[in-house]
């Protein structure tokens, strides 16, 4: 790795430090600012089980950032990191628990207008949609548990020493489960923008497994994180440990499970798939904000108990730190951006161009789109997807859609299956029909992913998409994930 790359990846470093320096106190706030536990002991529990959490259960928040703003060149994924990073270390020099998903989410939303992407509304919308559900989950949970724990400790008359020790070991493993959950869920913003373009490759461990180039940066930002809760977390603590309301040991353990079961919810691909085996719906794997949901749950026991207590000029605080941390992220990531461009030269966005080939107005008749008003636009090729959907929408009104598959087959990433990038499948989580399927293209060239994916399709049912309905719905996510690997691994130019 160059040392150009290294310089990019620092800004994930320096964001992956800045939240464990903000979200450690989520985890550990309230057991540190109720002298339960150690600042000393409750960092360390953080650090090592937060790396566990991003590099085992990281990957399904951080696909569903990528489909909001596939920031497709490091020096634009070094900015939308730095812009997060910097506006979270702003906030917490004052010491607000901000929401670091807040921030990637402005820094990318700040990349998206620059480069002239579309932004994914049913994405963003989806991710918008925890920011209010998050919170209340938290506090539903904090009051159920809070109710339980009261009740049973009303009823089991145990000693006040043994509760106290009971107590403290409760918070001990809440807020391991909470440092897992951190990690799992909010890797995606660590480093979730350098998936697309990673500087890593896939690579077998002694044969028996498969360490991803994902993986590979979540345990870099796992271990930035590590950092920053050990050097910069303890004043945040303090805040959401005794600054919003004053909390019990009970309640500070009701907190941190309450906290820890809304993220896990939002990360968990085991969970997710469970679901869909039974035909239940499933929850939408996105990165949530780890200090809302602890917010929220300290207001569920507030609420419960009368809302006396709680500081309103510190809620007001955290509120406005909300508010104002995307909103500088986004400004930050566009200005940055210009002067990455303008000034020191460095490719901050792989322009992406659409055409309406006929082999496109092919497959959008096939898909059921209407193309017959697309006529003049035939054959014409647009630099960004901005353009594009400017052009669409001079011409006919497209419902949600039919411009998305508009966008998705006229969008042009050209591939060519190269005989000396095929040994690097031999590394892969794909079965050996699949790896023979890709074999059986070799030296052919496609100008869009849906052409390459329904080639492989032909040449192996192992490719083939199942339908749409709950149950299958993990089968056709494993399946993206295994053409993307494909494309990552035969695009031109990569």
């Amino acid at each position: 790795m160059d040392i150009a790359v290294l310089l990019f990846l620092s800004s994930a470093l320096f964001l992956g430090w800045a939240l464990g320096g903000n979200d450690a106190a989520n985890v550990f706030g309230t057991a540190v600012g109720t002298q339960m536990i150690r600042f000393t002991t409750a960092a360390v529990i953080c650090s090592v089980f937060v790396v566990l959490g991003a590099v085992i259960s990281g990957a399904g928040p951080a696909e569903t950032l990528g489909r909001l703003g596939a920031v497709n060149a490091l020096a634009g994924s070094f900015m939308a990191a730095f812009s997060a990073a910097l506006a979270v270390y702003v906030m917490t020099k004052f010491g607000l628990p901000v929401s670091t998903t807040q921030a990637i989410i402005g820094g990318i939303l700040g990349w998206n207008l620059f480069s002239e992407t579309v932004t994914d509304t049913d994405t963003l919308f989806k991710i918008l949609s925890t920011w209010v559900l998050c919170p209340l989950l938290a506090a539903g949970f904090a009051m159920v548990l809070f109710k339980m724990v009261t009740a049973y400790l009303r009823t089991s008359r145990l000693h006040l020493l043994r509760t106290d020790a009971y107590t403290r070991l409760g918070l001990i493993l809440a807020g391991a489960f909470g440092a897992y959950s951190l990690g799992a869920n909010n890797i995606a913003n660590v480093v979730g923008v350098f998936v697309a373009s990673s500087p890593f490759s896939d690579f077998s461990v002694f044969g028996l497994a498969t360490f991803t180039a994902a993986q590979q940066l979540f345990l870099i930002g796992g271990l930035a994180i590590a950092v920053g809760v050990l050097t910069y977390s303890k004043r945040v603590m303090l805040t959401v440990g005794s600054g919003l309301m004053p909390l019990s040991p009970v309640a500070a353990w009701v907190v941190v499970v309450a906290h820890s079961l809304v993220l896990i919810l939002f990360a968990s691909e085991g969970l997710e798939r469970m679901l869909a085996a039974n035909g239940l719906p499933t929850i939408p794997l996105v990165p949530v904000s780890s200090s809302q949901a602890v917010v929220g749950a300290v207001l569920g026991i507030a609420i419960l108990k009368g809302g006396r207590g709680i500081r309103w000029n510190v809620l007001g605080g955290i509120g406005m730190g909300w508010v104002l941390t995307p909103l500088l992220a986004g400004l930050v990531c566009f200005i940055g951006l210009f002067f990455l461009q303008n000034v020191f030269g460095q490719t901050v966005y792989r322009p992406v161009p659409y055409v309406l080939s006929e082999p496109v107005l092919e497959r959008l008749e096939r898909a059921g789109v209407k193309t017959d008003r697309l006529g003049e636009l035939r054959g014409q090729a647009f630099s960004s997807a901005r353009r594009f959907r400017q052009a669409l929408g001079e011409r006919m009104a497209l419902t949600g859609d039919d411009e998305a598959k508009l966008m998705a087959y006229a969008e042009v990433d050209p591939m060519a299956i190269d005989p000396a990038r095929l040994p690097d499948l031999e590394t892969s989580r794909l079965s050996a029909g699949q790896v023979q399927a890709v074999r059986g293209l070799t030296g052919r060239t496609f100008l869009h992913t849906w052409m390459l994916a329904e080639a492989l399709a032909r040449e192996s049912g192992e490719w083939r998409p199942r339908e749409k309905t709950t149950e299958n719905k993990a089968h056709n996510k494993r399946l993206r994930k295994n053409l993307d690997f494909v494309f990552r691994t035969f695009r031109v130019g990569e």
